[in-house]
């Protein structure tokens, strides 16, 4: 406990001093564009190594192996590649604030607004998600009932991440991140080098619990299995948490760069949880709750200094996750909603954004104790992004001709779509049709359109053209 207090104090002093970098919306919100690639790649890895990783993963990895966790890590490992390659040079080249203000440009307002709560409601479901991972480590480590972990955990978060917004959040991403790759690898070792080895852990296996196709041979099976890659691998090329890091980042090549090495770095990093979580169900068999798998592999397997350490690395993979998705909530709320809503209020987007954040983590705390889950929630809260908000917004990057009907039909085919699937055939994976539905009404529509209205022409947040070219994240050069 007191190793758990003086890593809580060390994280609102690293906020406290963060805040004295805070001046301005561009230094809240993406820390003056100005991170250099060892600390922009540090938070995108510490943003993607969170409690669904470290808490959910293993989990679910304790129950139904690596095909159960093929979203996260794996699929969202992918994804962190993608994002380096096919998105982030042209997002920064743009020096926007939000991934609204994309949507907005290439689509217009309603489209623009549409964006916007799809955005904040995925953002406080991952807040909530990973409140209750926070839960989880206090009650399973002290018998602190789980509701009071809960609001602890919150409370901290909260608290930094309104005083020195983005700038708080990469410096104690650096931190945490640290303290998570320290923590995961003294646990691992430990564990394997009780169980004999490396040999003796990997032959304690059980059969298929590290397969990586499905078990049955069916169209639903196998639409779920696509659905899994893509729910986060996909849905989140369109993130405002990921999309806030490029923005961050000092020139176009340390952003592109960034996410190739926090991809390469998740899935290794990544993987450790659920290999322990797959040795957890065989040397700690018929857990009540598996998503606190891993600290109770600490309780059983650590010395309590080593304790102290991995302690730490669990709150630091959850709160280098919570505090991005307060601020990115918080971000598309003060910088796009309110001011649609009165314009006046751009002026004081500085104030807006530290106050909503408050706002928004009350309502995640709402959320995290009525739900009291982790890997599924973080899972399933992107099923509006794949279902209606993913295909306009990569049309806006890769295809010229996308228009702002062609946007608003995306859109709109998606949500019907989706959520007529999830009626009609709730064992289908309606998020992942309705995806495909928008791929095709932004292809009809857009193409039916373009003398009536022709696509507006992409702008950076000053107001000059950009043209659609080097994209691709493939360059050396800025």
């Amino acid at each position: 406990m007191a190793g758990v207090g003086g890593y809580l104090l060390l994280m609102l002093g690293i906020g406290f001093f963060a805040a004295r970098r805070t001046h301005n919306p561009e230094d809240f919100m993406v820390a003056g564009r100005s991170l250099p690639l060892w600390l922009c790649g540090a938070t995108v890895l510490a943003t993607w190594i969170g409690g669904g990783t470290v808490m959910g993963a293993s989990g679910e990895a304790y129950e139904g192996g690596v095909i159960a966790v093929i979203a996260d890590p794996f699929g969202a490992a992918v994804g962190l590649l993608l994002f380096g390659l096919l998105v982030v040079r042209l997002m920064r080249r743009l020096k926007l604030l939000t991934v609204v203000d994309f949507i907005h440009g290439r689509y217009g307002p309603v489209a623009a607004f549409g964006s916007a709560i799809a955005a904040v409601i995925t953002s406080t479901g991952w807040s909530s998600a990973l409140m209750v991972a926070f839960g989880f480590v206090f009650n399973s480590l002290t018998g602190v009932p789980l509701p009071a972990g809960i609001v602890l955990g919150g409370v901290i978060v909260l608290i930094y991440t309104t005083v020195g917004g983005m700038w708080a959040v990469a410096l104690t991403d650096f931190v945490q991140i640290a303290v998570i790759l320290v923590g995961l690898f003294i646990l691992l070792f430990t564990v394997v080098g009780d169980l004999g080895g490396w040999q003796a852990a990997w032959a304690m296996i059980p059969a298929g619990a590290v397969d990586f196709l499905p078990r049955e041979d069916s169209a639903s099976a196998w639409l779920n299995y696509v659905r899994a890659w893509t729910i986060i691998g996909v849905s989140n090329l369109a993130s405002q948490s990921l999309l806030q890091r490029g923005f961050s980042a000092r020139t176009e090549t340390v952003a592109q760069n960034s996410f190739y090495i926090a991809g390469v770095g998740y899935l290794l990093v990544g993987s450790i949880p659920v290999f322990l979580g797959i040795l957890a169900s065989v040397a700690m068999p018929g857990l009540a709750d598996k998503e606190a798998v891993m600290p109770l592999l600490a309780m059983e397997y650590l010395h309590p200094v080593l304790m102290a350490i991995f302690v730490g690395a669990l709150l630091a993979a959850i709160m280098s996750s919570a505090d991005s998705a307060l601020l990115s909530a918080s971000s598309v709320i003060s910088n796009n909603i309110l001011p649609m809503l009165h314009p006046p209020l751009r002026e004081r987007r500085l104030f807006l954004a530290r106050l909503m954040i408050p706002v928004v983590g009350l309502i995640a705390l709402f959320i995290a104790l009525q739900a009291q889950a982790i890997y599924a929630v973080i899972v399933n809260i992107n099923a509006v992004v794949l279902a209606a908000i993913i295909v306009p917004f990569m049309a806006g990057i890769w295809w010229r001709k996308a228009n702002r009907t062609g946007g608003l039909a995306a859109m709109a085919t998606g949500v019907v779509v989706w959520l007529g699937t999830e009626f009609v055939a709730p064992e289908l994976p309606g998020d992942l049709i309705g995806g495909v539905a928008s791929l095709v009404a932004i292809l009809v529509v857009s193409s039916l359109t373009q003398e009536r209205d022709p696509p507006a022409p992409l702008r950076s947040i000053d107001g000059e053209t950009v043209e659609f070219r080097d994209r691709l994240g493939v360059s050396r050069g800025d």
